[in-house]
């Protein structure tokens, strides 16, 4: 039987989004909640479509948040079904999108709409902040909107970010933080020649393992009860010519730290910087900074999720900081209490993506439930 959440997720995966590509999903949104009396303003910024919604002058300011854009299919001969034609298997719906995150933007959706004809009055305001920049370079989707409002003070109390939060069954995790990121690049310098004559060649290989070493065995925090260690991984390394005779001119090293709330981006950086100092290196270092890390312990939003998943499953869900990071770090700066809240990310960005029907049903009205909670008139 079709449902108004699984029709609207059908519609949205039919559409070929990949980023920075919208490919008229947001426009499908966005008739929706004209309907329910929101007004929309469009932002476009480069290659970027997003938009931002609200319906309310009044505070609390709620907000929904999520991308159309997705990953790219991937092999084609791979998949079951062609991936952006929306296909039902065995009460999961499959194509790319529907765990990240299309099946959550239909929840949202329905889940508003089905609050509103209930309680056309509430309290508060809600609000729906949509890009189509976040599998992508996300440099011009959810950061920029997140800026543009807060030079006017337009800023959000508290946030649902619809990411796929959950391990086996829909709400069993709610992502209530996320760890920060940074990136270094480094290139390490030396001179290159031949194998045989070491003496006229310096090799940066050797030079720069001992610094490496220790960056890699360095406590850097003890984590805390939300978070785990902060953690320090190389995920590339590249030197040489491919040739077995010559000592390489310079040796690059990318690596990558998730850090927890007991540390910043500017003490990682200068205690990075001192670690290479002491052994004497000449390198480069290249930083991309990619997010503090975010957290919401307490408060009403926290309150109204909970309740509303354990409504839904019967149980509470848990509560977890792990993973990747998302757009909620750029909605946190503004002080924001923010929620992740989605599907089971079993399959996600692989290819034959797909999600329960019935989980898509459970998370429209986890969706709903938490509205009810925050914004219902007593």
């Amino acid at each position: 039987m079709t449902t108004p959440t699984l029709s609207l997720a059908c519609d949205l995966i039919n559409r070929e989004s990949v980023t920075p590509v919208d490919a008229g999903c947001q426009e499908m949104m966005i008739e929706r909640l004209k309907a329910l009396g929101f007004s929309i303003e469009v932002m476009v910024f480069e290659d970027t479509t997003n938009f931002w919604a609200r319906r309310g002058t009044e505070a609390p300011l709620f907000a929904f948040a999520g991308h159309t854009d997705v990953v790219p299919s991937g092999p084609i001969d791979q998949w079951h079904t062609p991936p952006f034609e929306a296909t039902i298997i065995d009460d999961h719906l499959h194509g790319r999108g529907a765990a990240d995150m299309k099946g959550s933007l239909a929840s949202m959706i329905v889940a508003v709409e089905e609050f509103i004809a209930q309680h056309p009055v509430h309290k508060g305001s809600i609000a729906f902040l949509i890009t189509s920049d976040e599998e992508g370079p996300f440099i011009n989707g959810t950061t920029r909107v997140v800026d543009t409002l807060m030079e006017r003070g337009e800023l959000i109390d508290m946030c649902i970010v619809g990411e796929p939060s959950s391990t086996t069954e829909v709400g069993d995790v709610v992502k209530n933080g996320r760890r920060g990121s940074i990136t270094g690049d480094i290139t390490f310098k030396g001179i290159q020649g031949h194998v045989a004559y070491p003496h006229i060649a310096k090799n940066p290989v050797h030079g720069a393992l001992p610094a490496l070493g220790e960056l890699a065995s360095t406590q850097w925090d003890e984590g805390n009860e939300f978070f785990p260690p902060t953690s320090f991984q190389i995920p590339n390394l590249q030197a040489g010519t491919g040739a077995s005779n010559v000592i390489p001119g310079e040796f690059n090293v990318q690596f990558n730290m998730r850090f927890s709330t007991e540390l910043d981006n500017q003490r990682i950086q200068q205690r990075v910087h001192s670690i290479l100092d002491a052994h004497g290196l000449d390198y480069q270092l290249d930083w991309t900074f990619n997010g503090d890390p975010f957290l919401t312990d307490k408060g009403a939003l926290l309150d109204a999720v909970v309740a509303a998943v354990t409504k839904v499953n019967h149980k509470a869900p848990q509560l977890l900081t792990t993973g990747g990071t998302s757009d909620g770090r750029f909605i946190a700066k503004m002080g924001t209490q923010v929620i992740e809240l989605g599907p089971v990310n079993a399959t996600i960005h692989k290819v034959n993506e797909c999600v329960s029907i019935t989980d898509l049903e459970k998370l429209t009205e986890m969706y709903k439930q938490t509205l009810i909670h925050l914004f219902a008139q007593s």
